[in-house]
């Protein structure tokens, strides 16, 4: 490397200790375009000497090569790595880097400045302890400014600086830089950011970096290693009720069987009582193990396996807690979501919703609001689109035991995710339990389904006809239920059309009606066949989520996806109601098939061909199917 401490060649294991017992701060730098804040992370590599000699020559080769700086050291080389960041001189992906001075370490993330990668500044804003918001001297505050400030206060993360680069490109003008910083003042009193740390720079030169800077007699405040080294370590978590999320059942043979996790908050020592949540069943720590040997006491941010006095049943996903004073349970919250994904979200399509080491499927509703980050306002909003904000009710499919963000990011921070293609498609934070969570309970029932289908001697079912407009399916399944009925049969037919003229005459056919359309015949269909009878429901359910929804209500073995699969063109030619004729033409808007997707399922349990099968063919194999 460029530089070592001199204790590396005078006592290497009084360094390694000294460094091991050094504090670690995580800060990002976040701001506009061109703010600067590659150049900074690489001026810190850099003043600090963590550059080895062939990195500094490679920097050197491709400053000349590549560099924004006409052949002059570009730092920001040292952190945009992608060949895209490279070409274009932005930040694409979230940078880490780590660097160390003699009083700590550091992980710094660098986040990129354009506003379709604002997932990725939260993704860098998520672990952070402070914060470094650049600002170009000669454009002041801007959008991306503001919209990243916002987000550092909504994360939680109390340690702000302002740092207003390039100020020698404005002659160290004293004026513009009281400017700057009053402007955004007024900006961070309305966001929550109380207090912030305003230092010039210059990050390309390196003035107020490492060094106080003879250009600005006018600043006594420090430069920013020295705050950075300076900057409170959040370490109150000790000081508050002990969490652990549960990330793995270690049972390594019949004598032994621990609780392993990453500690989110409290201290623990052998002789706690702890509450397993949801369940709520207790039991005393028997042992604190490592691979290092038993502690007398482990405390938050250390990874260990507690073993329990008492054997309860615990699993993956579940918290431990401190019994005297454990976290909420509930299912409904409202909580603020930032949208990542260019596919909108749609109110009522289930996500997978994951919080620590815990997965469970979630309903979003309609917004209640977005909020304008420029002004702060709060809008009106039916969806939210990539990188908005917004504030929304959750519905979870089970109790998870949480802290509202604002206590534990642990347990109040979560992410979303899309069920068919595993993308991480939004982050949020927990407020509160809604208050009907906690007061709606189920009402136990002596007659039950299995009491009502032997009642009438059958297996309650669904059977899901899906298919395009035309393609035939409720003309199939009127076919199946005459001949359900004719065997003695108890059915009802769900069909879409009809089920438009009452239960969902509020809807229409945007993507959000489309979503809570199938969501409320799923709900009708599960009531149906817990009332014994067997269901079909013929609906276009164009959307491979909502159709597994509606799976996922029922039990093993009782929904039965029948796939009426149609071509469009075949489809067309049977178009009795005109429909296909009136989007062609642009009179009927989200139709499937014309200018609104259809998803074919994957493995239906029956795949109908109708340009094989007449509907009556089609009707009888189903028949077939549900008398195996």
């Amino acid at each position: 490397m460029a530089h070592q401490s001199t204790l590396i060649a005078e006592d290497i294991e009084a360094y390694l200790d000294a460094h091991q017992h050094k504090s670690l701060l995580r800060f990002l730098t976040c701001g506009s375009v061109d703010d600067g804040k590659s150049t900074l992370i690489g001026r810190l590599l850099y003043d600090s000497k963590m550059i080895f000699e062939d990195q500094l020559a490679a920097l050197e080769a491709d400053s000349k090569k590549v560099g924004t700086q006409g052949g002059e050291i570009d730092f920001a080389l040292l952190v945009d790595g992608l060949a895209a960041e490279r070409e274009q001189g932005i930040t694409i992906d979230v940078a880490y880097r780590f660097f160390s001075t003699d009083r700590r370490k550091f992980i710094v993330a660098d986040t990129p400045g354009h506003e379709q990668y604002t997932r990725n500044m939260v993704t860098g804003a998520s672990t952070a302890d402070a914060a470094v918001i650049l600002i170009d001297a000669r454009k002041g505050v801007l959008t991306q400014t503001r919209r990243h400030s916002y987000l550092v206060s909504l994360l939680g993360i109390r340690h702000v600086v302002l740092a207003i680069n390039k100020m020698d490109l404005v002659d160290w003008s004293q004026g513009r830089f009281d400017e700057i910083v009053a402007d955004y003042r007024g900006f961070a009193e309305q966001i929550g950011i109380a207090a912030f740390t305003a230092i010039p720079m210059s990050a390309l030169k390196g003035d107020n970096v490492t060094e106080p800077s003879a250009n600005t007699p006018w600043y006594s405040g420090p430069p920013l290693l020295r705050w950075l080294e300076d900057a409170p370590v959040e370490d109150d978590l000790r000081g508050k009720p002990f969490r652990m999320p549960v990330q793995w059942v270690n049972r390594p043979n019949l004598d032994f069987r621990g609780f392993s996790g990453l500690i989110a908050s409290g201290v623990v020592r052998p002789g706690d009582r702890l509450k397993a949540l949801p369940s709520g069943r207790e039991s005393t720590v028997a042992r604190i193990v490592t691979l290092g040997g038993d502690l007398p006491e482990a405390v938050a941010g250390q990874s260990v396996t507690l073993t329990l006095a008492d054997e309860i049943d615990i699993s993956r996903g579940d918290v431990l807690a401190a019994a005297a004073s454990p976290p909420a349970v509930a299912d409904q919250f409202e909580a603020t979501i930032v949208w990542f994904d260019e596919e909108a979200m749609l109110p009522g399509r289930p996500y997978l919703l994951k919080l620590g080491s815990r997965t469970v499927s979630a309903q979003v509703a309609e917004p209640k609001y977005k909020v304008n980050v420029n002004t702060l306002e709060q809008l009106a909003a039916r969806r939210l689109e990539l990188n908005e904000i917004g504030v929304c009710n959750l519905a979870l499919d089970a109790p998870i035991a949480f802290d509202p963000y604002a206590e534990n990011r642990d347990l109040g921070g979560f992410i979303l995710i899309d069920r068919i293609s595993n993308r991480t498609v939004g982050a949020g934070l927990l407020h509160f339990a809604l208050r009907r969570s906690q007061n709606i309970h189920w009402q136990a029932m002596d007659v039950d389904k299995a009491a009502r289908s032997a009642a009438m001697g059958q297996t309650a079912r669904v059977v899901w006809l899906t298919g395009l407009s035309g393609a035939g399916k409720s003309t199939i399944a009127n076919l199946v239920e005459k001949r359900l009925a004719a065997e003695g049969r108890r059915t009802y037919l769900l069909d879409g059309d009809n089920v438009r003229h009452g239960l969902n005459k509020d809807l229409g056919f945007t993507e959000e009606d489309r979503v809570e359309n199938i969501r409320r015949v799923a709900e009708v269909a599960k009531l149906m066949v817990d009332a014994g009878l067997i269901v079909l429901v013929s609906f276009i359910s164009p959307f491979r989520a909502e159709r597994r929804m509606a799976r996922e209500l029922m039990a093993e073995g009782e929904f039965v996806e029948v796939f009426v699969d149609t071509p469009i063109a075949e489809a067309e030619k049977r178009d009795v109601k005109g429909l296909y004729a009136k989007a062609r033409a642009g009179q009927l808007k989200n139709f499937t098939g014309v200018d609104s997707p259809y998803e074919a399922p994957e493995h239906p349990e029956i795949r109908i061909d109708t340009t094989r099968l007449t509907a009556a063919e089609a009707a009888e194999q189903i028949f077939a199917w549900l008398e195996r």
